[in-house]
């Protein structure tokens, strides 16, 4: 989308500039303040990243930041009704709840579930995790299980580090084989870039060529050069055709990395069931084109494969993951420029090239015994271990930032259970379907009010560079930023509730340095860490942490070893970015396998394979759902501002016209849909941009529950697609939910 026009500038305002936390592609925004209050949106257009670029989520920043349904004081609950508190007293009910569930009940009677927002913030990203260790709890969840944990896994299992993901090198790639992902309607994940469109067109531009793998006929879809539209959930076998024609027909051609590859010869014995034939059979794609495509990818210059969410939310979702970067070592585009590489964000040091490796299943849920991964269990099971008795049973939950009860299988369910809960506290700036049931609800201020930094998407980035915002907006009276928030969660979690909530950051400065100075590598090797702390700038330990991690990044100045590199105050001086640069090849520092070499061929990969040979002859006919994107929405809390939940932005099931006659619905009536899990009725909508025997419903809707304060939503709610999701349905290596190809029954409500 072209950047807005300018906003209508009083007197007495000025600019300011700070990164959309709204959804993965970071881009510039820049705010107009007048009179204490944000008064204009638009894109930055000297932003270093996105260049003027913003969609209509950023654009609608400041009415999100002003949303009057938004909370602006901590919450407790008593039976039915709900009083505001100062944040002391908020803080003591939080203790005082908790400090007598573990009393009662141990500490693994609590459960902690982090939603997707805290990947967007600073707060999150510096404090979320180290709460969940503080709880002493085996029982963390999030939303990665609902999301991209298969692509953690199999990074973890090829590269020995779940967080090394490469990303397509999109603006220098010269073909782009694209599955399961419609980045002109999320604006992309697990690899960001904002304005996807006008890179995708620089792409064709320059003479590449972009095939897109999507069983609807998507916004994306119709940018292609070629679309193939896929049954959904068998990607699998289309990837896996396409890596075992290249290794057969000796299309390899590992470059670089020839010597830096285990596995390799296994690769054609554990594919060679999966044959273009077999594939052509499962997924609806023909052989020819299976075997055109595995050649054209293999003979071109450049090329990059990259798959999302269409992929990882499915039955084999980890093996399709780690396909993709099969065929992206096969072609020798893995870690080249052009092809997919490892972004190395400012706060991050270079590896050293070999580590421990991937560890899966160090603890197990306890009702079901699923394994855990990446120090999480499945979202799927939090309902079940919540409302099974028994020692270990969760009798408490925390949640940030997260509303399970419409993003993860079964919400029923888990509604019920948190409902039987004797306590819950929520980090939430909305009383919705989730919080609703929580004792205690912290409201983090808006996000003008907040610093912001990208310390997981700085990471995932398809160009590296750097970006700090300092809060646009002070904050107003009584408000507690997020990071106090969860800093004084976690010293409660401690047993240290009347502890400075700067007491944290201090911790965790102290123990970086210390590590630091005892690193021969290390910069500030031998160097006292009590002058390197009193180095430190910002405004506050929070900002004091995130200098010192960009003072020991890899561009940083290492405490004045480097003094025109990277630190805080050289963001703060720049606030359109500084740009570090375009992605470099990082193998083989980036690897932590024990043996130095990218693992083709990992055991739990080739032991999972039996599973997906097995069901080549079930994946065949019957009625499958998927779910859908759309560029006004991320997720459940999007839905509660006017601008965002119109027009378009509606919830349907869209069905293609055969399908529609054959079942005997008509465009606007209602639709019964039924899976293993639940039903729901829904409006139908017929149209030709979903292949036949595929209906869609999009995520984050079904604000129909009472006693939520959300009016906007309330009124347009639509109804929630996870109450389809079995949560008996998961991807066993990494534990994420089938959300795409899940079997369901459509017919006529009326009926």
């Amino acid at each position: 989308m072209n950047t807005l026009p300018p906003a209508h500038s009083a007197p007495d305002s000025h600019p300011a500039y700070r990164v959309c936390p709204l959804c993965e592609a970071t881009c510039g925004l820049e705010l107009t303040i007048s009179g204490g209050a944000i008064s204009g949106v638009r894109g930055d257009r000297d932003d270093v990243f996105s260049k003027g670029f913003i969609c209509p989520k950023g654009a609608a920043f400041d009415r999100l930041d002003n949303d009057p349904d938004r909370l602006r004081r901590p919450m407790v609950r008593g039976g039915e009704r709900w009083r505001e508190v100062g944040w002391d007293e908020a803080f003591a009910v939080v203790t005082s709840g908790l400090r007598g569930v573990v009393a009662a009940h141990g500490r693994q009677a609590i459960g902690i579930y982090l939603g997707n927002p805290n990947v967007h913030t600073l707060a999150g990203g510096l404090y979320a995790a180290g709460l969940a260790r503080a709880l002493g709890s085996p029982n963390v969840f999030s939303a990665s299980t609902v999301d991209q944990m298969p692509k953690h896994v199999s990074c973890g299992l090829m590269f020995g580090d779940p967080l090394a993901i490469p990303v397509p090198d999109l603006d220098r790639t010269g073909f782009l084989l694209m599955l399961g992902a419609n980045p002109l309607e999320s604006n992309g994940s697990l690899a960001t870039a904002p304005d996807w469109p006008g890179r995708l067109k620089a792409l064709k531009a320059r003479g590449g060529r972009l095939v897109v793998v999507d069983p609807r006929n998507t916004r994306t879809a119709a940018m292609a050069d070629t679309h193939l539209a896929i049954r959904p959930g068998t990607d699998s076998y289309l990837l896996a055709a396409i890596a075992l024609e290249i290794v057969s027909s000796s299309l390899m051609d590992l470059g670089d990395l020839a010597d830096r590859v285990s596995g390799l010869d296994e690769l054609a014995g554990i594919l060679a069931d999966f044959t273009p034939d077999v594939a052509a059979q499962v997924c609806g794609i023909p052989a020819s084109a299976i075997t055109g495509l595995a050649r054209d990818l293999a003979a071109a210059p450049t090329a990059a494969v990259y798959g999302r969410i269409g992929t990882s939310a499915t039955e084999f979702g980890t093996i399709a993951s780690w396909l993709v970067d099969v065929l992206n070592v096969l072609t020798g585009n893995l870690d080249r420029a052009g092809g997919a590489m490892f972004p190395l964000a400012p706060h991050q040091r270079p590896g050293t090239g070999s580590g421990r490796g991937f560890r899966l299943g160090r603890w197990s849920s306890r009702v079901r015994g699923f394994p855990e991964v990446k120090g999480e269990l499945p979202a799927a099971v939090m309902a079940e271990e919540m409302s099974t008795p028994g020692e270990g049973q969760i009798r408490a939950m925390i949640t940030v930032a997260g509303n399970p009860v419409l993003s993860t299988p079964d919400g029923a369910a888990l509604d019920a259970a948190l409902a039987d809960l004797e306590f819950m506290v929520a980090v939430d700036p909305y009383l919705n379907e989730t919080t609703r049931r929580a004792q205690v609800i912290l409201p983090p201020p808006p996000p003008s009010r907040s610093a912001h930094y990208d310390i997981a998407f700085s990471g995932l980035a398809i160009h590296n560079t750097a970006r700090f915002n300092p809060p646009s907006l002070p904050l107003e009276e009584g408000d507690c930023d997020e990071p106090t928030i969860l800093a004084r969660l976690t010293l409660i979690a401690l047993g240290e509730p009347d502890s400075p909530a700067r007491l944290v950051d201090d911790q965790m400065i102290a123990d970086t340095l210390g590590r630091a100075v005892q690193d021969p590598k290390s910069p500030v090797h031998q160097r006292d860490p009590a002058e390197l702390r009193g180095l430190l700038t910002g405004s506050s330990t929070t900002e004091q942490r995130l200098d010192m991690l960009l003072r020991l990044g890899a561009y940083g100045d290492g405490f004045g070893t480097r003094p025109d590199a990277l630190c805080l105050q050289a963001l703060i001086e720049a606030p359109h970015g500084i740009d570090l640069g375009p992605l470099q090849p990082r193998i083989p520092e980036i690897l932590r396998t024990p043996s130095g070499r990218v693992e083709l061929a990992p055991a739990e990969i080739r032991q999972d394979l039996a599973r997906l040979r097995a069901g080549i002859d079930a994946r065949r006919g019957g009625l499958v759902l998927i779910g859908r994107r759309h560029l006004r929405s991320n997720n459940s809390w999007m839905h509660n501002l006017t601008v965002l939940n119109s027009g378009s932005n509606t919830c349907t099931l869209q069905v293609h016209p055969d399908t529609a006659a054959e079942i005997g619905l008509t465009d606007g009536a209602a639709a019964r849909v039924a899976s293993r899990a639940g039903e729901v009725t829904v409006p139908v909508e017929v149209t030709d941009g979903i292949q036949p025997g595929v209906v869609s419903l999009p995520h984050g809707w079904g604000h129909s529950l009472a006693g939520t304060r959300g009016s906007v939503a309330a009124a347009r709610p639509g109804v929630n697609t996870n109450l389809l999701t079995d949560p008996m349905g998961l991807d066993p290596l990494s534990g994420t939910s089938v959300l795409n190809g899940i079997p369901v029954l459509v017919g006529s409500a009326r009926a």
